[in-house]
């Protein structure tokens, strides 16, 4: 019994959006599928995560809303454009503390959800809950507490910002997602 092995790599962009500052997160997820032969069904092995890189965009707040969310998708889009990713995460709305601040955090999605479908991109969503039991495995955690496992995970010897520990943790939740499926 032989087996055919594939190797298969995805570049996933998560963004943590926001009107101000905008995290963002890039990591290569790889895979390997095992083709049966021999009428034995395939197996997929675990995956495999690499840093590639993350940041922030940062907005001026002097800045009238709309200009922030055109300078907003422009970086995302240059983001997208740089990295090439397969697929783009974000996270899924939740309850912001007032009703202004939920709506402008609902209009800085929108930027980055327009900029994933003018090149194409898939998007998947996940809530704050599923990112932090998938990365810390308590879906109450800190974000300190978030911060530190996305470094450990990632093997990274260099401390994140929040937004971009954010980011790659929605990236991550990502990755975790595709193994169970």
């Amino acid at each position: 019994m032989r087996h055919q092995e594939k190797n298969k790599s995805k570049i996933i962009l998560g963004v943590d959006p926001g009107s101000i500052v905008c995290g963002y997160g890039v990591i290569k997820a790889v895979y390997r599928k095992q083709n049966a032969i021999n009428s034995k069904p395939a197996q997929t092995l675990p995956i495999d995560t690499a840093y590639v890189a993350s940041g922030r965009i940062v907005l001026s707040s002097k800045q009238p809303l709309h200009v922030r969310l055109k300078e907003l998708y422009d970086g995302l889009f240059d983001i997208i454009k740089e990295y090439s990713p397969d697929e783009i995460v974000i996270e899924k709305v939740f309850f912001a503390k007032g009703i202004k601040a939920a709506l402008t955090l609902g209009q800085a999605r929108g930027a980055t959800l327009v900029a994933a479908a003018s090149i194409g991109l898939p998007v998947f969503e996940y809530s704050a809950l599923e990112v932090k039991k998938a990365i810390a495995g308590y879906g109450r955690a800190e974000k300190h507490q978030v911060q530190t496992m996305v470094e450990k995970v990632l093997n990274l010897n260099i401390k994140l910002s929040a937004d971009s520990a954010d980011a790659l943790a929605l990236a991550l939740c990502h990755t975790n997602t595709l193994r169970i499926r």
